[in-house]
């Protein structure tokens, strides 16, 4: 207003200096003010201005309607100096209320600089807005102006890094909770790069989650590659990677810079874990905080993960143990339990069963024939047909196999009781020893009764010998519908080759 020929009054002279252009993102700060003089000074003074190396942006608005439209268009202001008079007597303290009761941004540090303080008295504008200094034009001079600068980039940079870790912090939260409905190894690799990048705020970055393997300081580091932005089929990790990992484990702590974070973590067992990366540009202390919390979270779900697989790979080997028993005792081969199991898991996945649910059936299907160790070896082996009585006998098995395993509190043997009890029902109703039909038949008794058959026939038996291929697949086309949920015989028949591979892996 009329009073701005006192603004900068002490401000001081410099020769001339060789202009230098500084290319980081810039602070951006607003100037609202309906005198243009005041934004030509302002930006005569605040030229070259710099606060931790970033440059200013200033924006113009010459009205309070100009700063809201302004401040919409750039939701990354930082600062604000607003003038009291403008189209109206008031319109500097109603800018205020929009930015912080409409627009809800707390963020933004605004300072209230007036050349007629009688119409915004200072202690009514401090008490009643939110604002975080309040100046009058005559006492800003060009050093006050700058000490206002820093005062509030240093305020707004401290909210932002407060906000960022709040996110931040939410975020490992919400990535915890993934790990802890991962199942596998490989899940557990793809959901660490997928929330690192996530963490960050990235599409891709380089990306490597190692555990040591018996590695001692007397010894070469060894390093289990768990997961890789940028996978090699040797799964080797560069040399300056592995380099700086090394040092890492030497010194026992994490390694921080401005190109790349090494998490250095340990597991109660003594396992150690690195966690490296690196994303293309300078990661900032907010960046490897978040990093250093998010690492502690990786050591403690790879340690469990790990803990879970060596317990469902105890499982898998219980039950081809059991399984392979049962079959040396009807003087079958070990490999029927195990190709079957691979059946079961491939049907499974293909029918839209999740990972989860398709393990579940590929450990308890060995199970299937359970009760046949109940069976007397008569029956059992008799090399030809029959007879009514020992047929009856001989369905016993199923109903015998599911009474072992019911009272089990074991998923894998609840699984596999449903499995022992209706791998042999068919689709039309006509099977045993419940004579149940379609999708009242267990989907895992389901996908168990064709991987068994499709199995057997191909294999050599004391009462038969192999069926050729032609002759299998044409009697599945035939019982599509009667013996066999006609979906998972359709899977079997369209994916034949993937089947046959698991055949050839697991040869009797």
């Amino acid at each position: 207003m009329s009073n701005d020929v006192f603004l900068f009054n002490d401000e001081p002279q410099h020769g001339e200096t060789e202009v230098i252009v500084n290319n980081a993102m810039p602070w951006q700060v607003l100037i609202v003010d309906d005198d243009k003089s005041i934004h030509e000074i302002t930006t005569l003074v605040l030229n070259n201005f710099e606060f931790e190396h970033r440059p200013l942006q200033l924006l113009h608005a010459f009205s309070a309607n100009e700063a809201q439209q302004l401040i919409q268009q750039h939701p990354d202001i930082a600062l604000a100096i607003i003038d009291v008079v403008m189209e109206t007597q008031h319109a500097g303290l109603e800018l205020i209320k929009f930015i912080r009761e409409r627009l809800k941004n707390q963020r933004m540090r605004l300072i209230l600089r007036t050349g007629q303080p009688g119409e915004a008295p200072e202690e009514h504008v401090i008490r009643d807005y939110d604002i975080n200094d309040y100046k009058n034009k005559t006492e800003v001079t060009a050093i006050k102006l700058k000490t206002l600068l820093y005062a509030g980039l240093r305020s707004y940079r401290d909210i932002c890094f407060i906000e960022q870790h709040k996110i931040g912090l939410e975020k490992i939260i919400g990535c915890t909770t993934s790990f802890l409905r991962c199942t596998s190894l490989r899940e557990f690799a793809s959901l660490i790069l997928s929330q690192v990048a996530f963490l960050l705020g990235l599409e891709r970055e380089q990306i490597y989650c190692c555990a040591a393997i018996n590695s001692t300081p007397q010894t070469p580091l060894l390093l289990d590659v768990i997961a890789s932005s940028t996978p090699s089929k040797s799964n080797e990790l560069p040399a300056d990677v592995v380099e700086k990992i090394s040092q890492v484990q030497i010194n026992k702590q994490s390694y921080y810079a401005d190109d790349c974070f090494i998490g250095y973590f340990t597991t109660h067992n003594g396992n150690e874990n690195f966690l490296y990366v690196s994303k293309g540009s300078k990661l900032e202390q907010a960046d490897h905080q978040l990093l250093n919390y998010f690492s502690h979270n990786i050591a403690i779900a790879y340690e469990n993960i790990r803990l879970r697989e060596l317990m469902r790979e105890s499982q898998r080997e219980l039950s081809y143990i059991l399984g392979e028993a049962v079959e040396k005792r009807s003087k079958e081969t070990g490999s029927h339990v195990k190709r079957v199991a691979n059946y079961s898991y491939l049907l499974a996945i293909k029918c839209g069963l999740s990972e989860y649910e398709a393990e579940k059936i590929k450990l308890s299907s060995p199970l299937h024939d359970l009760g046949k160790i109940a069976i007397p070896d008569h029956i059992l082996n008799k090399p030809g047909k029959h007879d009514a009585d020992e047929w009856a006998i001989m369905q016993q098995h199923a109903y015998l196999g599911y009474q072992i395993l019911q009272h089990s509190t074991n998923e894998i043997l609840q699984m596999g009781a449903i499995i022992a009890h209706q791998h042999h029902e068919k689709w039309n109703g006509k099977g045993y020893p419940q004579g149940l039909s379609g999708h009242n038949i267990h989907i895992a008794g389901r996908i168990t009764a064709l991987a068994d058959v499709f199995d057997a026939l191909g294999s050599d038996r004391c009462y038969k010998k192999a069926w050729p291929l032609e002759e299998i697949i044409e009697l599945i086309r035939n019982e599509r519908g009667q013996h066999f949920d006609p979906t998972l015989a359709d899977i079997l028949l369209n994916n034949l080759d993937a089947f046959l591979v698991i055949r050839d892996a697991y040869p009797d």
